[in-house]
């Protein structure tokens, strides 16, 4: 399910680094690919939440959970620094 989207001027593979190292300075571990799309993984308390872009051509928070308490972490530190757009009810992904 989708949480939400962020949104910048960078195209996402240069925005990539920059976004992996500001999560990585709050979770651990977060592991993160660029080939062709943008994708980044944080896990925690047996739950993960991915960052990515292939549903989009900007970053989007994912999480299997509805109840995820991690996604709810990932996007407060998100909107710390960058803008985020907070979907009021989680999308569905269209393999769902």
């Amino acid at each position: 399910m989708i949480f939400g989207k962020m949104e910048y001027e960078n195209d996402y593979s240069d925005f990539h680094d920059e976004l992996v190292n500001y999560l990585k300075t709050r979770f651990e571990p977060v592991k993160s690919g660029l080939q062709g799309d943008s994708w980044i993984e944080i896990s925690e308390n047996n739950e993960t939440v991915t960052v990515d872009t292939f549903l989009s051509m900007k970053h989007q928070i994912k999480s299997s959970k509805v109840d995820s308490t991690l996604v709810k972490m990932v996007i407060d530190y998100l909107c710390l620094k960058y803008k985020v757009v907070v979907f009021s009810s989680p999308e569905i992904e269209p393999h769902e």
